[in-house]
Parts: C-alpha cells; sequence; structure tokens
C-alpha cells in the first residue's frame, strides 16, 4: 500500500484595508489569531495560523491592509504585504463589494505577474444584490483574468467552506514547516500586545488608536495565574492623558476588557497591570520599530 503523501503550503491573504481579511483569516484558521475592528490599519504584523491534519498543513497569513506610507510604520506594514507575495504557495486576494476598485495599482500589478494560484475572495456579498455583484465579478475577470473569482462572507461563514475545500486542493507536496501541534509562529506576549491594542482601537477615538503601541515587559505564568505587565507606548502627553483619562477611569475601562479576552484566550486567570509611556515621534523612529518587531528593509 502506498503511503499517503504530505502536503503543505503557505496561504497568504493581501487586500486593502478594511475589506475582512482578518475575519476572513480567523474563519480558516478556527480560532481568533487575528484582531478585528471595524477601523482601517488595525493589522500591523504578519500574523500566521496553522491549521494541521493527519496529511496536511495549512500556514495561512493575515498581512496589514495595502496604504501608500505616510510614515515608517506604514512602510513597514507595506513591507509585510509585500513580502507575502514572494513566499505564497496560493494567494488570497481580498475585495469586498464596497471598496472603489481601482486602489493601490502598484500592488495589482505585483499581483498579476506571481505565477502561482490567486483566489479573489469578493468579501461582504451580503451588501450587494445580484447584479452589483455580477459587475464586480466581470470587472475583478478583467483586472486579474488568471485569479478564480469566489464571492464570500466572511461574517456571516457564506462559501468559506468552499475556499478552504480550494486551498487543500492547490497545496503542494511538502513536509510540514512547524510542528504539527502548533497553531502560530507567534510568542503568546503577541497576542496580549495585540488584544490590548484592539481594545484600545475599540475605545478611543480618531488619531489616538493610530499613535499607539503596546509591550508585554513581564510575563510571569504559574499553575493558576499569569501576571502580565504591559506598557502603552504613545508619542504626546497629552496622549498619555486621553489614554489614562480623568481619575484613570479610561486605562481601567481598558484594563477589565482586554484582561476579560487575554484569560479567554489563555484559558486561565490573569492579572494585569498597564502603564503608559511617551516615546515621541516613534512611528518614524528605527530604532523604536525594530524593538516592536517592524521590519524597515
Amino acid at each position: 500500500m502506498t503511503e499517503k503523501k504530505h502536503k503543505s503550503g503557505f496561504v497568504n491573504i493581501v487586500g486593502n484595508p478594511n475589506v475582512g481579511k482578518s475575519t476572513l483569516m480567523n474563519r480558516l484558521v478556527g480560532e481568533r489569531i487575528s484582531i478585528i475592528t471595524s477601523k482601517a490599519q488595525t493589522t500591523r504584523h504578519r500574523i500566521m495560523g496553522i491549521v494541521n491534519t493527519e496529511d496536511m498543513q495549512i500556514v495561512y497569513s493575515d498581512t496589514p491592509g495595502v496604504l501608500r506610507p505616510n510614515y515608517k510604520l506604514q512602510e513597514s506594514m507595506l513591507n509585510f504585504s509585500q513580502s507575502a507575495l514572494g513566499d505564497a504557495d496560493v494567494l488570497l486576494y481580498v475585495t469586498d463589494v464596497v471598496e472603489t476598485t481601482d486602489k493601490n495599482e502598484d500592488f495589482l500589478n505585483k499581483v498579476r505577474k506571481v505565477d502561482y494560484p490567486v483566489l479573489l475572495l469578493i468579501n461582504k456579498i451580503d451588501l450587494t444584490d445580484q447584479s452589483g455583484l455580477e459587475k464586480l465579478v466581470s470587472y475583478w475577470k478583467e483586472v486579474l483574468p488568471s485569479a478564480e473569482i469566489i464571492p464570500v462572507s466572511a461574517l456571516s461563514n457564506f462559501n468559506i467552506d468552499y475556499v478552504k475545500k480550494r486551498v487543500q486542493e492547490l497545496m503542494p507536496d511538502s513536509p510540514p514547516y512547524f510542528d504539527k501541534d502548533a497553531l502560530t509562529d507567534k510568542p503568546a506576549r503577541f497576542f496580549v500586545t495585540e488584544i490590548i491594542r484592539e481594545k484600545i482601537l475599540l475605545y478611543y477615538q480618531k488619531e489616538i488608536p493610530y499613535a499607539v503601541e503596546v509591550a508585554v515587559e513581564e510575563f510571569k505564568e504559574n499553575d493558576k495565574l499569569i501576571h502580565i505587565k504591559a506598557l502603552i507606548i504613545v508619542e504626546r502627553d497629552s496622549q498619555k492623558g486621553i489614554i489614562i483619562g480623568p481619575k484613570g477611569n479610561a486605562i481601567k475601562k481598558v484594563g477589565t476588557m482586554a484582561r476579560k479576552d487575554i484569560e479567554r484566550f489563555f484559558d486561565k486567570k490573569v492579572f494585569l497591570e498597564m502603564f503608559v509611556r511617551v516615546e515621541k515621534d516613534w512611528r518614524n523612529r528605527d530604532n523604536v520599530l525594530k524593538t516592536f518587531g517592524y521590519r524597515l528593509d
């Protein structure tokens, strides 16, 4: 009897901001790997979620939305998205029925040149009708003629099983790239910072969330409890005041929201301390960005 071959591959998810890439990623992986808010630029890093079966390993990558950079942090975010074109076995290019279709022509030109399968997912189809969807399908057939077009709704889980099936069919023969019990390439601390940052995105308005970074300074775990000390970095003293809020009310509220989600994530009690520090213009400083894990090449 011939031994069944093992398949493995990288499936990279790219597209413009706010088209639903992170919701899609979580659906495909079956776990809440990526944080989700309605604000653009929620995802800043390239985050891997790994799906294992006995004879297959699929490594999904969520990437930041493609945008024209205004500062070095955004340059790094674009680097993550562009690097995803270079090491994919399958590319999921996500668009939706809302966004203007002519954004980021430079990035689309790069997608046209890839020599591996591209699945173009038109997301949020529940927000349009049949004729609107047909027009979009015709448009994308002209823009990316080699792509296979699949209408989906990540939010309502419509057609996601079909996307999974197509991805499985396109996986190349290969041994696994990661341990078979791995769920992600990121350490526990990374998910703590992401959960806290998600709560900041949800709680504060306007520019504040975009001027914030989170670092975990201490992560101590025993059988019953995880003790976490987290640092919230802002660019100006005025932002520090807003993050803390009158009598510390704002940071307490965010801390409570984050702690509950961190406890759910690790299935363990958490003691969370949060502090705020000003790092002037950190989004444009190479040395600071590198300490937060951003690529600048």
